[in-house]
């Protein structure tokens, strides 16, 4: 193989290098340099003898001695040589913290924080490689050389995982805009895996982190719940318990405001079954009026064909605890339930379905508009909340296909 041709500059930064690293060897600089061990060893006694400097042969692999103090001689320019050479070493050890001062002021605005701090500094290691040795730079932002040659030669991979993240990026905004905007990861994931994509969930979550696209996030509820101390007792028969083994036994309701524009709103009452948290009823007017609640199970009612045996649950609202209203259920053959007074967990999942249904229709603004906008935009969510929505109690199935799976199954097992 050709011997290199290393320019002048190149050898006096060589030399310079090895004389201002202290503890160096021949070995360690000629590796960082990319050069070897005797050619470098050649450089640094071929320029002290230059400079009039003279040292010991050192043994392979240990530094040489420092000349530390210069020796008398009769000579006038032997002695001025001598000074020359310990001014040169004075300044390139003067010289390090000046160099490490500037890679750290430079490396500052790579930093970030946890993995990132770790891949910033490779980075910079990297983009000033040319500047300064692939050593110093090491020492200065102390990550381990191995590793950032281990960084480096992985480049490619991430280079490749990169293009893959933007593209499947693409595919994530296509399904969050499809859903309003409203998914998150684990409906983003499942409504992905669907169309055949084999794709995990937190790697989803991760791509939405890095791409800036986010679900919804929820806004402060306001409460609704006025008892009505004349009311009858009613008992808690769910204990907290919201689900169901089969459609039509168990239903919850609650009411909401839905802001309009200038300061109104209209209400919302809604029917959820427990089992597949279909909504069966709701109803919206611009009162809180007992038929409030009692048009959303009348709903609820025609929906699945009757109520007869069925149990609602709600909480101690002076709608639900009317004498009206009980006397609709009992007309429908429905036996009432009721959470605590002032226990929100009691009717949580009729709470989580409501914070649901306004982050998603608000979209972080104040109002719905006006009254005719508003009853459109809910009856749309409300109606592709059943058919399409994908809800993370079934399973990350729509309401409508939660029902329909479990028809079909109990079909399979009675054939």
């Amino acid at each position: 193989m050709a011997m290199k041709d290393y320019s002048d500059e190149f050898k006096a930064d060589a030399v310079a290098l090895y004389e201002s690293t202290p503890g160096a060897t021949y070995k360690s600089i000629a590796a960082d340099l990319g050069i070897n061990r005797a050619t470098l060893r050649e450089w640094v006694l071929r320029d002290r003898e230059r400079r009039g400097v003279s040292a010991a042969p050192a043994p392979a692999g240990q530094p040489p001695a420092r000349t530390g103090t210069t020796t008398s001689s009769a000579d006038p320019d032997e002695r001025i040589r001598q000074l020359e050479a310990r001014v040169a070493e004075l300044e390139a050890r003067e010289r390090k913290p000046a160099t490490e001062r500037d890679i750290l002021r430079k490396a500052a605005k790579y930093f970030g924080r946890g993995d990132e701090l770790v891949r910033s500094r490779f980075q910079f290691v990297d983009d000033h490689r040319d500047a300064y040795e692939v050593k110093r730079l090491c020492e200065v932002l102390e990550v381990n050389r191995s590793s950032y040659y281990k960084w480096l030669a992985g480049a490619e991979a991430r280079a490749a995982r990169r293009r893959e993240d933007r593209l499947l990026a693409e595919k994530i905004r296509e399904v969050h805009g499809e859903s309003g905007g409203a998914y998150g990861s684990p409906r983003v994931t499942a409504e992905l895996r669907e169309t055949g994509l084999r794709v995990n969930g937190k790697r989803v979550a991760r791509v939405m982190r890095a791409f800036s696209i986010t679900g919804i996030r929820l806004r402060r509820r306001v409460r609704t719940t006025v008892p009505d101390p004349a009311a009858p007792q009613v008992p808690d028969l769910f204990q907290r318990d919201f689900t169901a083994a089969e459609p039509g036994l168990k239903y919850m309701g609650d009411i909401t405001y839905l802001p309009l524009a200038g300061g109104e709103f209209l209400c919302l009452a809604t029917v959820p079954d427990c089992f597949s948290r279909k909504v069966v009823g709701w109803s919206i007017a611009d009162h809180m009026r007992t038929d409030l609640v009692a048009d959303a199970l009348k709903m609820a009612a025609a929906t699945r064909g009757g109520l007869d045996g069925a149990v609602f649950h709600s909480d101690h609202g002076a709608q639900y605890g009317s004498h009206a209203f009980a006397g609709l259920c009992d007309q429908l053959g429905v036996t009432r339930s009721m959470g605590a007074v002032g226990t929100s967990a009691d009717n949580a999942a009729c709470e989580s379905f409501h914070a649901s249904l306004k982050r998603e229709t608000l979209r972080g603004t104040h109002d719905h508009g006006d009254a005719t906008t508003c009853r459109r935009m809910v009856f749309a969510w409300l109606t592709r909340y059943n058919t399409r929505r994908r809800h993370s109690a079934n399973g990350h199935l729509s309401p409508n296909e939660y029902e329909r799976q479990h028809h079909a199954a109990k079909l399979t097992l009675a054939a």
